[in-house]
Order: C-alpha cells, then structure tokens, then sequence
C-alpha cells in the first residue's frame, strides 16, 4: 500500500483523546451543565445493533447525540461488536459528526474504529483508516499502534508494517511494551523472525506475551527448535508461561516428532499449575498422535470431558495419517450420536477413512451428510469424495462428483487424474490432463510416473522435454520418475543430462532421488557412476543399498555384491526381503553356490526373515544355472509353499542350457497347468525340442500356440544414437538406414568368418537348411543394432544395445569376436543382465 507513505509526513499537534463532558446545546441554563444523564456504560452494556439503536434514539431524545463524548462512546460500542454492520454502522455515524460539526473527529473515535476493524479481521480498513487520520493531521498515539500493525499482521502488510515500525521510532514509542508485542507479532505473521528477533532483543521490559509472540513465531514458521529452545530460556528467565505460551511449544514438538522433549513441556504443565484448558488437551493430543505415543494421545482424548470439535478433529485427522482409519470413523460415529456437530473439516477424515478402506458404503453415508449439510460447496471436500469414490472403484460417481463442482481446482482436475491412474485407466487420464484449463507440477509428475507405471517409458520422457518446453520447473518427484524411465531405455546418454540437470537446477536429491540414480546407471550400464552416487549420498536406507547391490549383480559382480552387503550390515542397515533377491540373484549369475545356500539360511536363521516364494525362485535360478539340476528338483519339493510358474521357468531355462529334454517337459507340463498363456514357456520348450532335433515334438507345441492364438513375442533390440532411440526387430527392413546397415553386416559376417567364427546352427529353431539358417542368425536384432552403431558411431565410441529377450549364444560369440576385431566395447544389456564385451571377452565369462 504505497500511500502508507503519508505516515512520514511532518504530523499535527497531539488531539486529546481523554473523553469530555458532555454539554448542552443551552449554555444559559444551570440545569443543563451535567455529565451524560444516560445510564453509566449504556452503550457498552447494549449486544446488539438493535439495542444499541434504542440507546441512541433515547438520547436523540435528550438532546446529547451531538456530544463528542457520546460518539466516542458509540463507535467504541460499535466497535466493541465487531460486526461488519456494527462497524458500518460506526463509520455512518463518525462521518455524520464531522459533517455536522465541522470536526476532524478525535483520535479516540479513530483508534475505536481502527481498532474494531482490526480485531474483526478487516487489515485493510484499519490500515487506511490510519492513513485518512494521519492526512486529517491526527497524531497516532501508543494505543493506536498495537491496533495498526494488528492489522497489518492480518493482511500480511510487510511494507506497510515497516513504515509505520518507522513512525514508532520517529516518535519514540519502540520501548513501549504493547507495541513490541505487536511489531513482534507482526514480523512472525510475515515470516521475517530475524526482525521479529531484532525487535525482541532490543526490547528493555518484556512481558508473558513478548516471549509467547516470539515462541509461537517461531513454532509456525517451520523453526521448532528455536521455538522449544526460547521456552526453556524464558522458564529460566523466570518468566511464568500461559495456556497460549504451552500450546505453541507443545505445537513445536509435535513438529519434531520428539516425544521426550514434548512429554517433558507438558510435565512442566502440571509442576507450574498452568491451566490446562482444551486447547492445551488438543495440542498435547496433536503431539502424542505425531510422536507415535497413540495410547497417550487416546487416553487424554478419552479423559477429556469437554470435547470440542477441534478435538474432535484433531485426533481424527492423526488417525487418518497413522492409518488407524477404523478409530476415526468410531470418533465420528460417537460425534454423530453425543455431538459435537461435524463439520467440514471432520468429513475430509470421514471420507478419507473411507477412501483408505475402499468403504463404499459408508463412503455414500458422508455424501448424503455433506449434501443434507450443505457442505458440497467446499472444493476440498469434493476433491476428497472424487479420491473416495475412485479407490472404491466408482469411476463414474467419482466423475459425477467432478462434473457437480461450480469451482474446479487444480487439485480436483490432479484428484480425477490420479483415480483414473489408480484404476489403471490411463488413456483417459491423459485425456483428462490434455482438457485442463491449465497443468500445475503435480499434474505433470502424476502424468510422468503414470506413463513410468504403463512401462510407456519413451512416452514419459516425451512428455518431460515437453513440461520443459512449457517452462515447467521440474522437482524430484518429477526427476525419480523420470531416471526410472531412462534405466529402463538403458539411454546412458540422457542419464548423463538427467544427473547434470538435477545438479544444474539445485534439485534437492535426498534418498529416493539418489537411490533412483543408481539404479538408473546401473540399468544403463554405468555401475562406476552408479557407485559413485550411492558413495555421495549422506543417508542410505536399504533400498538405496539394494540399488548398490543390484547394479553389482547387472554387473556380475557378485563379490563386490556380497561385500556391499557385509558393509551395510556394518553400518547397522536392517536387511528386509528384497535385498536378499538381488544378494541372490547376483549369487546366480556368478555360479556363487555355497556363498547363495549361505544366505539363503541366513534369512530365517540370522535375521529372522522368512524366505518367500522369490527367494526360492533365486535359489532354483542358481543351482539350475550350475547344472544342479536335481538339487533344484529337491528344494523345490521341499518348499513349504506351491511353486508357481515362475519357479518352474527358471528349471525350465535351466533345463535348455543343460540340454535335460525330459526334465525340462515335466516343467513345462506344470507351467502349463499353472499358467496356460504364458507364450514365452511354450517358446522355451519349443526351442528345447529344437535345439536336441525333436520336429516332430517342436511340431506340436507349435501347433498349441497356435490353437491357443498366441503369438511369440519378437525379438527388438534399441541403441540411442544422437538422442534419438532407434528400434530392431529380427528380420526388420523398415528402418531408414537398412542399406548402409545390409552392407556393413556383411562385412562384418565376412570378417568375422576370417577369424574364426562359425555360426552356431542351433540357435535357428526352425528345421530348414544351413544356409537359410545362417541367414536367419545374421539378421538377429542385435547384430542389426550392432551394425547401424558401427556405421553411425565415432570409432572408440562403446555401442550400447538393449535386448528385450535372453541373448542367444551365436550372438554372444558373434558380439565377442566383433569387439576385438572393430576394437569397440559393446554393451548389450538383455532382459537377465549386461554383457560388457571388451578385446573379445565378456563380463559373464559365457555364463548367462
């Protein structure tokens, strides 16, 4: 408010703002020189305008309604109210008087009306009523300041309120205690507590409202601990808190989440006979509820027998947080029987319960009460029932809802959006998001993990270049998403820009952003950068561990896996389930027996962690890649659950790398039994047949894939080249560069076959000839993929290729010989591991 600036102005002689008597307009007349014949306090006795009225009216009577003393006392009275007719009702009565008698007013009649608007919430009146006395050249005096910077608390009015701190300097008033408190608070409402402490410090007297002002600044500005700290300074001081002074520290711990610090403030309570009044209850009931001492917070709240609503509400909201939303809804039933009366705020944890247990009966009960209440009108609300009704399932209520709203919010269009993802309806989720009037960083980030979740990931990374271009400022939320997809792409280049432009734009990368960037490297191939990001992290849970541990067995490393593992326990990391999938599965790739039967024992038997179906599946996995086949046979006998499809799979791939025709049949049969349209079983038994020469047993599965219309999923392979990802499909000749890339495979066939290679025929599952077949082998995904790197590349650059299915081994011969002789290291990263080929070695050291 720039015309605040007339405070500085040089200011007019002080008006008296002592009341004086009332005078007769007959001056002649003895009789008539008195003090205000009206009952003593009249006005201030009256409840209403419409009392107030009739006071006023006798007196018009009497002849005493022109008196300065009598307007004085009936805006005071007015303001007193504090009612926007009452205050309007004041202001047509102050401008009557100066109209009538020529006057200014006195700076009573201001600081009433100042301070009437200020206390019933109107900052901005009240602030130009102080500019209109200023001009009028009425000096403000100490009464009216606390009213005046009230106010511009009320309108979060910084300038404002620094300009009139100015004017209390300039008259000398800043040792004045009232309006110390008032700067203070003041300060504290605009979030500037380096100036409410300035103005606290430099204060000679301090009062209980001084400290009070300053601790619970500080407890709502997100700065509990000073606000704690300052507390026990001024218990020291000597100074006794109040109810107001214990409810903003208690408010504080239960922002810290420090039960012990909060149980020894509210001990203080009782040793200093503070009342404690149902404000004290609700806020120790608060920070009961957030510190985890849930028995306390309910014992207090049961105790207590003059529950409010706020209460009410209050332990309501916690057990909705907590998930205990069985005891919220059991307080609103006895809400809804003893009182107190919902509200709005109540339904929000009412429906929010119901949401949390997909309770689409009672979810329909608070409906009809929010409707029968009128409640419907709050945005919030509505936004909670469309959550309520899409997680119970009831799109089209949750829709109807929507489409009901005469205010669509941001968080309405994000709450519709977020239910049709949960309901795994994202096309129209993303038809939702195209029609909003305008999209908020929730909006993208929910669109971008969604498409993550969709495993649509060059769509999520699309639509992230996209959010750039609208000058969409991404967060960390949007980043995990978005490493997620990259891992997934294998895109080592855009995890490179991924990291730099997190670094670049001070994204905060606390532990799921950081253990998102490993997993992204390690996905990508890049286990040194990965490592690197795990080293740099300043906490490390066991997710983030398990990222570690994993990108080590991507890697086959299975020692440094192992030792990671060692490490963590050092440092007193837990080990949960999914750290001994990746311990395990790292174990399997690297033919670690007697190290994986260790820690398989060592679930149950060392860290109380009952090995499930998964862990099973790692083990079978393991012994069946070392070729002991008939201890996987017996360990799955002695499972103490049914094996499912998966761990059949895994004896059955096992079964193809030994060539056991007959055991392998038996998994398939029980596959099949478990799982009939899993094509890739079929497939593997097929190619089984094949390899061991059985047409005629090929013929069949064949055949049943066929009545069962199920089509084998192709083999694709993708490189990013460029920034641009660029897709292979066995047999494919559609993509732009095939020439160039039909020349350079026979060269490569060519040089190849002069060094040695001999293509290995049983990777071609289909009975025709050895030439047909060897041209089936040269047009495998990843030798296309290899070809168009060679060709589109810098010499010295590595080749990079993401495989969708398990490598076959002519391939792999094929990718270990190029690498030496083209003196590149190629990466193929297939849907088990990475294969890092370097001089004609790979990492696997052929074992996949």
């Amino acid at each position: 408010m720039n015309t605040m600036a007339v405070t500085l102005l040089p200011l007019s002689p002080l008006v008296s703002a002592t009341p004086t008597f009332i005078i007769s307009t007959n001056q002649n007349d003895p009789k008539t020189i008195s003090k205000d014949p009206s009952p003593n306090g009249s006005f201030q006795n009256c409840k209403s305008i419409k009392e107030l009225k009739q006071v006023q009216s006798h007196l018009t009577k009497k002849g005493f309604t022109r008196s300065p003393s009598t307007v004085s006392k009936l805006i005071a009275a007015c303001a007193q109210m504090g009612t926007l007719e009452s205050l309007d009702y004041a202001q047509k009565a102050f401008k009557l008087y100066r109209e009538d008698e020529g006057s200014i007013g006195s700076l009573f009649m201001y600081n009433s009306l100042i301070r009437g608007y200020s206390s019933a919430g109107f900052g901005d009146a009240a602030t130009l009523l102080y500019i209109e006395m200023v001009i009028a050249g009425i000096v403000p005096d100490k009464f009216t300041f606390p009213f005046v910077l009230s106010a511009c608390a009320k309108i979060v009015g910084f300038c404002e309120g620094i300009q009139v701190h100015g004017v209390v300097v300039k008259m000398g008033l800043e040792e004045d205690v009232f309006i110390g408190n008032s700067l203070i608070h003041l300060y504290a409402e605009c979030e500037k507590m380096e100036c409410a402490g300035k103005v606290f410090d430099g204060m000679l007297e301090r009062n209980v409202v001084s400290w009070t002002s300053l601790i619970c600044g500080y407890a709502r500005r997100d700065c509990p601990e000073d606000a704690v700290s300052l507390f026990f300074e001024m218990v020291e001081t000597g100074i006794t808190p109040n109810s107001v002074t214990m409810v903003c520290v208690i408010s504080a711990c239960a922002k810290l989440k420090d039960l012990e610090l909060g149980e020894k403030v509210s001990a203080y309570v009782g040793e200093e006979g503070v009342k404690c009044n149902t404000l004290m209850v609700n806020a120790l009931v608060d920070m009961y509820m957030k510190c985890g001492a849930i028995g306390s917070a309910k014992r207090l709240f049961d105790e207590c027998v003059d529950r409010n609503l706020v209460l009410c509400n209050t332990i309501m909201s916690n057990y909705v947080r907590q998930g205990l939303v069985r005891d919220a809804l059991a307080v609103f039933g006895e809400m809804l029987q003893q009182g107190p009366r919902p509200d709005r705020v109540t339904m929000l944890s009412a429906i929010s319960a119901c949401a949390q247990l997909g309770d689409l009966l009672f979810g329909k009960q608070c409906h009809g009460y929010v409707l029968r209440n009128g409640l419907e009108s709050w945005d919030n609300i509505s936004n909670a029932m469309i959550d309520m009704y899409m997680k119970c399932a009831k799109q089209e209520m949750a829709h109807r809802v929507f489409n009901c709203m005469s205010k669509k919010t941001l968080v309405s269009w994000n709450s519709l959006i977020a239910g049709l993802i949960g309901n795994d309806n994202v096309e129209s989720a993303w038809e939702i998001f195209n029609e909003m009037p305008e999209n908020d960083l929730v909006s993208w980030n929910t669109m971008v993990n969604a498409l993550v979740q969709e495993s649509m990931f060059e769509e999520a990374i699309e639509l992230f270049r996209e959010m750039q271009n609208e000058g969409i400022k991404a967060d960390r939320v949007t980043m995990v998403g978005v490493a997620s997809a990259c891992g997934y792409l294998g895109a080592l280049d855009l995890a490179k820009w991924i990291l730099t432009y997190i670094e670049k734009n001070n994204i905060h990368c606390d532990m799921r952003l950081g253990t998102a960037l490993v997993d992204m490297f390690a996905r990508c191939g890049d286990t040194q950068s990965a490592i690197q990001i795990f080293n740099k992290m300043a906490k490390r849970d066991v997710s983030a561990w398990t990222a570690a541990i994993g990108a080590m067995a991507m890697e086959g490393n299975g020692e440094r896996a192992v030792e990671l593992f060692n490490e963590m326990l050092r440092q007193g990391v837990k080990p949960d389930e999914v750290v001994f999938v990746a311990l395990l599965t790292a174990c399997s790739r690297c033919r670690f027996v007697d190290q994986g039967w260790h820690l398989f024992r060592s679930m149950k038997e060392i860290h109380g962690i009952y090995p499930q179906i998964v862990h099973y599946g790692c083990m079978v996995d393991l012994l069946g890649r070392a070729g002991l086949l008939e201890e996987a046979i017996d360990l799955i006998k002695s499972m103490p659950m049914e094996p499912n499809d998966v761990i059949w799979g895994s004896l059955l791939a096992a079964c193809r790398t030994h060539k056991n025709v007959k055991l392998a049949a038996h998994a398939a049969e029980r596959i099949t039994e478990l799982a009939p349209d899993r094509t890739g079983i079929h497939v593997l038994l097929s190619n089984i047949y094949a390899s061991a020469g059985k047409w005629n047993e090929v013929a069949k599965v064949r055949l049943q894939l066929k009545e069962k219309r199920i089509h084998k999923v192709p083999g694709s392979s993708s490189m990013q080249v460029n920034g641009i990802i660029h897709e292979f499909t066995s047999g494919d000749e559609s993509h732009p560069e095939k020439a160039h890339i039909a020349v350079m495979l026979q060269e490569m066939n060519c040089r190849l076959k002069d060094a040695g290679h001999v293509p290995d025929l049983t990777n071609v599952m289909l009975d025709v000839d050895e030439h047909e077949k060897e041209y089936l082998l040269s047009q495998h995904c990843e030798k296309l993929a290899i070809a168009f790197g060679l060709i589109s590349t810098a010499q010295g650059t590595p080749i990079r290729v993401v495989k969708n299915l398990r490598i076959c081994a002519d391939c792999h011969s094929f990718s270990k010989l190029a690498s030496r002789i083209y003196e590149r290291e190629i990466i193929v990263r297939d849907n088990s591991r990475f294969h890092f080929f370097r001089q004609g070695n790979c990492s696997c050291c052929d074992y996949w």
